[in-house]
């Protein structure tokens, strides 16, 4: 049996055919900066669903869809602010109806979180912290081997701790968010004002490939990056105590020496009781996180624990 596993991005919409071992069958992006209204997504993710399931013969067990946005039941409370439309709708029961099929819808970050867990760095595990660092900060918090979204799911907004009430202004509106002194957008913000250099000339790549040749200004940077990552981190478990803190995107994939730096700062300021069973590692499964979380949805009983 294969999942159809889908991931919706205001850029791409990424789609795959997926087993229950986790491997990918068959994979591609549809464009989707061009989409202009609710509809044409909706068209757009059915069209990657039929191409998808051509390969699959009668062996689709289920469609599970990564989402942006407030995802309450299946139902999109809320898309993401660069997505058309998207307010209070049942994009499960749509795309059931049109395709006959079973279908789980979740926030993005959350369907990393599980791909993780089943098939990367969280195996075997039953509590994990999972932490994507890119333009901003997302993550997914398993507990008891459960996708925990607080109430109503509104909640793990891991890159909204505060972390200095009095500190710059976040995309959330609130002041002083880890996100906004740790994500790839503060760090280039930093960096293009030590430097002079424009920010839209600036990438995590590049200046992490200065503060390994011991650019000054880059060493400087990383540096203070590297202790924001670790309060935040700390702070997340003093609060859970995970097994895992995992942490993936942008810079992170592929650079061992990224956690290692995190996890060194992280053991010197979390609790000691709260992290004495505790590791602080890189993300496995890299760019497909999300989509094996969607495919894991399909093959799993429901994991999602809400407290009513």
């Amino acid at each position: 049996m294969y999942a159809i596993a889908i991931n919706v991005g205001s850029t791409f919409l990424k789609c795959a055919l997926i087993n229950i071992k986790g491997d990918i069958i068959y994979s591609f992006q549809m464009p989707s900066q061009n989409v202009l209204s609710e509809g044409e997504m909706i068209a757009l993710i059915n069209a990657a669903i039929r191409k998808c399931a051509s390969h699959a013969g009668n062996y689709v067990l289920g469609i599970g869809i990564g989402f942006p946005g407030i995802i309450e039941n299946n139902v999109i409370v809320g898309g993401a602010d660069n997505l058309p439309g998207f307010k209070n709708v049942d994009l499960s029961a749509i795309i059931s109806a049109s395709t006959g099929l079973n279908v789980v819808v979740d926030n993005d970050a959350n369907m990393m979180a599980w791909g993780e867990l089943q098939y990367g760095a969280g195996k075997n595990c039953s509590d994990v912290v999972f932490l994507t660092v890119g333009t901003g900060i997302g993550g997914g918090l398993v507990i008891n081997n459960k996708l925990y979204g607080g109430y109503s799911n509104r909640g793990s907004e891991l890159g909204h701790i505060i972390i200095n009430f009095d500190g710059p202004s976040c995309t959330c509106g609130g002041k002083g968010c880890f996100e906004a002194y740790a994500s790839m957008r503060a760090l280039i913000k930093e960096y293009a004002g030590l430097t002079g250099i424009s920010s839209s000339n600036l990438s995590g790549e590049i200046i992490t490939r200065n503060f390994l040749a011991g650019e000054p200004c880059a060493v400087e940077t990383m540096e203070r990056h590297f202790d924001y990552m670790s309060i935040g981190v700390a702070s997340l478990i003093n609060i859970f105590s995970p097994q895992k803190v995992i942490i993936g995107g942008g810079i992170a994939n592929g650079n061992p020496f990224y956690v290692a730096e995190i996890s060194k700062r992280t053991k010197l300021k979390a609790m000691s009781v709260a992290i004495s069973n505790t590791v602080v590692v890189n993300a496995e499964t890299g760019n497909n996180a999300a989509l094996l979380g969607c495919a894991g949805r399909i093959f799993s009983a429901p994991v999602l624990m809400r407290s009513n």
